[in-house]
């Protein structure tokens, strides 16, 4: 089946989600990976009795879907399925009780999560305050944050794989006697790398934040009001609200879960309640739940109609019902079935999703689906949009379930759940929710389409590939609609590039400027207002960004989380432009060219004085010389000399040392070096130190390894908190509560 991949699609895909060999060459295709997962996920139909011919049209069905870029599901599922470790889901929250032996239960559970490529949510309010009496120990208790970092430094060494980063959330109920010091955990952006971190707020305490009032912190060992110093501990809610604003304004942190709101919508009230959520925010579970995601392509979801009486234009778009109403049924169907072919890295964990059977149906391509059928984001049209298509979604997905439930049973919590409420219409349900709406970041750069409901962050922009190249991606309805309106030119794209959006140009039609709205072109309102659409039909919750502009101010944050909470949204995520120490914007910016880190630019030139260290290392070709300089200790080139092994074994040495020092000068990370050259195999092998020197760039490979290898000895070429893909060098991207690259697909959740 002819797929409809871009280059960037097929880039990510082979960084990421292509099965390798032990060299790390890709052994797969994506119509084979597609195959690989259908197959996977249509088998456990033949639990239900299903014949095996019709499993083999079940899993045609699941191949079109996900070839015709229709449907996606998360990460890990795409990763894993069909594979040996075959763990699909990507939300798990991972429960911590004040015990030692919980907390480093904790600390296994992640990291075997990490692994398999999911991320975690903890709630660390049972945790005792900080210099809290420990009676078993007779010492003081460290806090919840010390703990945090205990699980980030696990999470760092993890790092799942190289295939997906360790993503975790952190939270802290806001009457947790350490409200203050979590608040402030992440203002030194070096610390808690691998944590999104969001306050749980009370219903009452936004009242008390109204009223201007003192709220009490609770002893999370008594359950009772705090005490210190034999004194009632009570905060100002204002004054703590304040806190988190400045806090969000200054790093795009702490986010905000609205907790009662969120255990409005827990299907299983009688059976516990949420405290915490996955990485990004979406997904509240309970102790051990995991939920499997998946997003519909809504740019797919349109039919072209003719339009004569527009001269513009020999076509339009509308929205094709039945094809949402198809595909919902079709997704439905495979999530459950992703929940029966999950291998489950924990006891509890399968024990626990079995029991609520959560899946999570979103959306991605939701800003690309408006440009197509000519709706601005930023209007009610929009609105109205929105609540006809989560509606409609939400309905027949949970009319998919209750098909489900009919031939395979209810979830084995239905009894104690909201659809079996004494004097409430009984509602057979397979799964306890249908709908979430995710992040997409990755999946979205797979199907060529705006992540999740979030606005398109930028029109155009440039992203970087390892040889330095900048590669220009542009939004292919935009250009398909410049084309056809006259105003395309080389010169309009570079002016895009360096803007991002069309609001500035003459030339451009304000009808076009109209519709093709970014993110910083829309003003907060509408971000909270299209979220709490789409959150009134969502049985989970909704991942989304609230963009702002570098000059918003601390009262436009604190604005836009009363307004959150106004239109019941579950939780909300404020991230101002700029924000961060030494960010860059992910659109080019002529005056802040200086701002960009080295490698995203050029070659860097070379001073004319640098310290180095030599090395000798025996090869089969006799000793090998290898001289490594630095410049502000990092490998900054590299030259090999080689012994009397004739003129063309010296000119090749040269020309590897020549080329490795190119790239190191172009900012291509040593390690992504090192495995360019290691194991190259020859004629000549020889043992040197214990170990097997297979060539000439296997031993420059080494050296460099064991100098500079894993991070080792190698400081930043940019700060901390520079927003810029470690990988790619492409600017990143803050959209859907997680930081992304468009470039490449690296994500922090």
């Amino acid at each position: 089946m002819e797929m409809e991949l871009s280059q960037n699609s097929i880039t990510v895909l082979e960084r990421r989600y292509l099965i390798k060999d032990e060299q790390g060459k890709v052994v797969e295709n994506p119509e084979q990976l597609f195959r690989r997962v259908a197959g996977a996920i249509a088998a456990p139909d033949e639990k239900f009795g299903v014949e095996k011919d019709e499993v083999a049209r079940i899993g045609e069905q699941f191949f079109e879907l996900m070839t015709k870029l229709e449907f996606m599901p998360n990460s890990p599922t795409l990763m894993n399925a069909g594979r040996h470790l075959g763990q699909l889901s990507a939300c798990f929250v991972i429960p911590i009780e004040d015990t030692m032996e919980s907390i480093f239960d904790a600390v296994k559970a992640a990291a075997l999560i990490h692994k398999s490529g999911g991320g975690t949510g903890f709630s660390f309010s049972r945790l005792r305050p900080k210099g809290s009496q420990v009676a078993s120990t007779s010492g003081v208790a460290s806090g919840p944050v010390s703990f945090m970092k205990v699980i980030n430094a696990a999470t760092e060494a993890v790092k799942q794989g190289g295939t997906r980063r360790g993503a975790n959330m952190g939270v802290l109920r806001i009457d947790h006697p350490d409200v203050m010091e979590f608040i402030t955990a992440k203002a030194d952006l070096r610390e808690l790398t691998n944590f999104n971190i969001s306050v749980c707020v009370t219903d009452d305490f936004m009242k008390a934040v109204v009223e201007n009032r003192e709220y009490s912190l609770i002893d999370p060992v008594t359950n009772d009001q705090y005490f210190k110093n034999g004194k009632p501990v009570r905060l100002n809610a204002r004054e703590v609200f304040d806190a988190v604003v400045e806090q969000a304004w200054t790093t795009g942190e702490p986010g905000v879960i609205f907790l009662d709101r969120m255990n409005d919508g827990n299907p299983v009230r009688n059976k516990g309640l949420y405290e915490s959520t996955n990485p990004c925010g979406e997904q509240p579970l309970l102790p051990y739940e995991s939920c499997n995601l998946g997003s519909i392509n809504l740019a797919k979801m349109v039919k072209a109609v003719v339009d004569a009486g527009n001269r513009s234009s020999l076509y339009r778009y509308e929205i094709d019902w039945e094809l949402i109403r198809k595909t919902v049924r079709t997704c439905v169907h495979f999530l459950d079935n992703v929940i029966e072919a999950n291998r489950y890295p924990l006891k509890e964990i399968d024990e626990a999703t079995k029991s609520n059977r959560k899946i999570g149906l979103g959306v991605m391509g939701w800003a690309d689906m408006l440009y197509k059928i000519g709706v601005p984001y930023n209007s009610e049209r929009a609105l109205e949009l929105a609540e006809r298509v989560m509606s409609f979604i939400q309905n027949e997905g949970h009319a998919a379930s209750c098909e489900l439930a009919e031939v395979r049973g209810v979830f084995p919590w239905w009894n104690d759940s909201v659809f079996n409420e004494p004097g409430g219409t009984r509602v057979k349900m397979r799964n306890s929710t249908v709908t979430t709406i995710a992040p997409t970041g990755t999946i979205s750069i797979i199907a060529g389409v705006s992540s999740g409901i979030e606005p398109v962050f930028a029109l155009a922009y440039t992203r970087n590939v390892m040889d330095n190249t900048r590669l220009t991606e542009l939004n292919p309805i935009l250009e398909a609609k410049a084309k056809e309106r006259g105003f395309y030119s080389e010169e309009f794209i570079e002016r895009l590039i360096s803007k991002g959006s069309v609001q500035d140009f003459d030339d451009v039609p304000e009808d076009i400027k109209k519709i093709f709205v970014t993110s910083h072109d829309i003003a907060p309102e509408w971000h909270i207002r299209m979220q709490a659409t789409f959150q009134k039909y969502t049985d989970n919750a909704v991942s989304k960004t609230i963009n702002l502009p570098k000059q918003a101010t601390k009262d436009d944050v604190a604005a836009a989380y009363r307004l959150a909470y106004r239109f019941n949204c579950k939780g909300v995520t404020v991230y101002r432009d700029g924000c961060r120490k030494g960010q860059v914007l992910s659109v080019e910016n002529k005056d802040e060219a200086d701002a960009l880190p080295a490698r995203a630019r050029r070659v860097k030139r070379r001073p004319q004085i640098l310290d180095g260290m030599t090395e000798k290392i025996n090869t089969g070709f006799g000793r090998l010389y290898v001289t490594i300089n630095t410049l502000d200790g990092k490998p900054f080139e590299v030259f090999a000399q080689i012994g009397k092994s004739g003129h063309s074994t010296m000119a090749d040495t040269e020309a590897i040392g020549r080329l490795v020092s190119l790239a190191l000068r172009s900012g291509v990370s040593v390690n992504d070096i090192i495995d360019q050259l290691r194991n190259i195999g020859g004629a000549n092998q020889v043992y040197e130190n214990g170990g097997l020197v297979k060539s000439i760039p296997d031993a420059i490979a080494k050296v460099l390894h064991r100098r500079f290898g894993n991070g080792e000895n190698l400081k930043p070429d940019y700060d901390l908190g520079t927003e810029i893909c470690p990988e790619c060098a492409t600017l990143l991207q803050h959209q859907s509560g997680c930081i992304v690259c468009p470039g490449c697909g690296y994500s922090q959740c």
